[in-house]
């Protein structure tokens, strides 16, 4: 895909994380080898030849310090007070069957943040650290189940159910309903 014709989502954000890139004064290959992602990969997504996965945002949320909400906030228009549900920015990884409803509002000095996510069937997410150490999460299962895995320890979360975890090493979504799952993740950082 050719940068005019990338989704306008994605041509901001690819845009956002050069800006990140330049602001720190890294090289493609110095981001490379901080984030574990390839050059290639960091340059597509910069040029928004490719939507970048929820997994690639992780990495690079992690070495910019800021979750996916901030970085993804980031890319919006300025912050309202109160945002319709039509007006909620979705943001969707097709690759891995993940989307993503920016619920709250944005605002950079707020601590916290509802996001609503949907996993299709078999849809299975890993994410091998946290954008910021002990972020704390809350899962709440509103359709669906869901297996969360925190570091070593696996949770089956059925509708209704919530976890709460502060996050500090690498986790894992995984659909375990074959209609798909809906949850509402509050987002606290630390």
């Amino acid at each position: 895909m050719r940068n005019d014709e990338a989704d306008p989502v994605d041509a901001r954000l690819g845009a956002r994380l050069a800006e990140l890139r330049a602001e720190h004064g890294w090289s493609l290959g110095e981001l490379a080898d901080r984030s574990g992602v390839s050059r290639s990969t960091l340059s597509r997504a910069e040029r928004a030849e490719t939507s970048p996965t929820a997994a690639l945002l992780n990495r690079l949320c992690a070495v910019y310090g800021r979750t996916m909400s901030q970085l993804l906030s980031e890319v919006e228009a300025e912050p309202e007070a109160v945002v319709r549900s039509a007006g909620q920015p979705v943001w969707q990884d097709r690759t891995s069957g993940f989307a993503r409803r920016s619920v709250s509002p944005p605002h950079p000095a707020l601590r916290g943040e509802l996001v609503e996510a949907r996993l299709a069937p078999g849809a299975d997410i890993a994410y091998d650290r946290p954008p910021v150490a002990g972020l704390e999460q809350h899962i709440w299962i509103l359709e669906g189940a869901l297996d969360v895995t925190e570091q070593d320890t696996e949770h089956r979360l059925g509708t209704g159910d919530c976890l709460r975890m502060r996050v500090w090493g690498p986790t894992r979504f995984r659909c375990a309903d074959p209609e798909g799952v809906r949850y509402l993740l509050a987002v606290v950082r630390p």
